[in-house]
């Protein structure tokens, strides 16, 4: 799984020469992950994790000289809905950076065209500071979902070089990441990329053990394919989160109002047999933290074997967090993906919390997957998110990556399919 045959941006500098640096001005198309969550009633960014983490890329192409179009998906509008307009994102890159953002009113045609034309690069002795170009929601256009190569080409219009640095988009056969870069000679991945695929690497191929795997999440049906891939890697996997809840089920135990699969407990069953099969210790929780519902604002804890009528298990207890966290002591290999409880409610988050901090004080090397449960470590405080190795941006890329699926966006990459 070397990823040696895909350009890194760094490496696009060292393109022929003229005069100065190859990238300057250069029109340098990045494609980034800006699905940041939106306040449902302001519409305000309530995690910037996601800008942030492509600051490196976009900084260095800018100081290369280049002309930088930054091109996002956000949500999943039908046609071109305002709520989902990248504006606020704009607002945001530009206090973070200090940058003027310019937001063309569409993603292709002569209106971005026109900006990008425009823009003021970064220069010795420049007035102003540098402008970038944030185009408007990939989405608004069915073709970008569609991959449809006619987008693409609108898209290719507006660049010379390609940039890729959206890894929790790199799964998704869409235009801007697979027909796209496709159709660009000079294309590469940035530095978030390089980074993402150089931690789950280390996963997959001869990861140190003992490599110990905690899963939570809310089905076990979404887990179906990472759990039988970790089958031949780990040592322990420890489940938690409402996923619990159908594996406890499948064991005979009542869960009451517990969210629970019922189409998914042979599965369950088939799940913990084979772990048996293979050597692989599958630890469920032993107490649960229950509750009238998602909205209980207390709980209270109970043996799996004896939770109480009309109640909901909603976090793992302290005996199944003392349990877990004794896995994870000496395991020099950790991935983790889901929380083990309603994290976002404080009566249900000592869980999640609890196993975010044990995790963050290891000494072996430690990768959170993405989604929730980077939420999760992040909420937990920034010591705790600043103690792991790896924390993913893309929750269900990483999982795919995990899982040996092929990744669209990395396949575009490599030089053997450049055009």
């Amino acid at each position: 799984m070397a990823f040696d045959d895909i350009v890194r941006i760094e490496q696009l500098q060292e393109g022929p020469l003229e005069e100065g640096e190859w990238l300057a001005n250069k029109r340098v198309f990045i494609r980034v992950d800006f699905n940041v969550p939106l306040h449902k009633k302001t519409g305000a960014i309530t995690d910037d994790s996601r800008i942030r983490a492509a600051l490196p890329t976009i900084r260095f192409a800018v100081e290369s000289g280049a002309k930088v179009i930054l091109a996002s998906h956000l949500g999943r509008p039908k046609g071109q809905d305002e709520k989902f307009s990248l504006e606020p994102v704009g607002a945001r890159l530009a206090e973070l950076t200090g940058w003027e953002v310019h937001l063309p009113d569409d993603c292709i045609g002569d209106a971005p065209k026109k900006v990008i034309h425009d823009l003021r690069v970064a220069s010795a002795g420049l007035r102003g500071g540098p402008q970038i170009c944030l185009l408007e929601n990939l989405r608004f256009h069915p073709g970008e979902e569609k991959n449809d190569e006619a987008f693409a080409r609108s898209l290719a219009e507006l660049c010379d070089v390609y940039v890729n640095d959206a890894f929790g988009a790199m799964h998704r056969g869409h235009a801007s990441v697979d027909a796209l870069p496709r159709l660009i000679k000079d294309r590469g991945m940035g530095m978030l990329v390089a980074a993402e695929l150089g931690a789950l690497v280390r996963l997959v191929e001869a990861p140190a053990r003992p490599y110990v795997a905690v899963l939570g999440g809310a089905k076990v049906s979404d887990k179906i394919d990472v759990i039988e891939a970790l089958f031949a890697r780990c040592s322990a996997i420890c489940i938690g989160g409402a996923m619990a809840n159908t594996f406890l089920a499948a064991q005979g135990r009542n869960m009451q109002r517990s969210l629970v699969e019922g189409d998914k407990l042979p599965l369950a069953r088939s799940l913990l047999q084979k772990a048996d099969s293979v050597g692989v210790k599958l630890h469920l929780p032993v107490d649960v933290v229950v509750g009238a519902g998602i909205d209980a604002l207390d709980g209270q804890v109970v043996d799996v074997g004896a939770v109480p009528l009309d109640t909901m298990a909603l976090d793992i207890g302290p005996k199944t967090i003392a349990a877990y966290v004794a896995v994870l002591n000496g395991a020099k290999t950790v991935f983790w993906n889901g929380p083990m409880g309603l994290f976002e409610s404080a009566p249900f988050a000592a869980g999640s919390f609890a196993l975010a901090r044990a995790m963050s004080g290891l000494a072996g090397f430690t990768v959170v997957g993405g989604g929730d449960s980077a939420a999760a470590v992040h909420q937990a405080g920034d010591d705790v998110a600043a103690g792991f190795d790896h924390i993913s941006t893309g929750g269900g890329a990483s999982l795919e990556f995990i899982e040996g699926k092929r990744m669209p966006g990395i396949e575009a990459l490599r030089k053997g399919a450049r055009s």
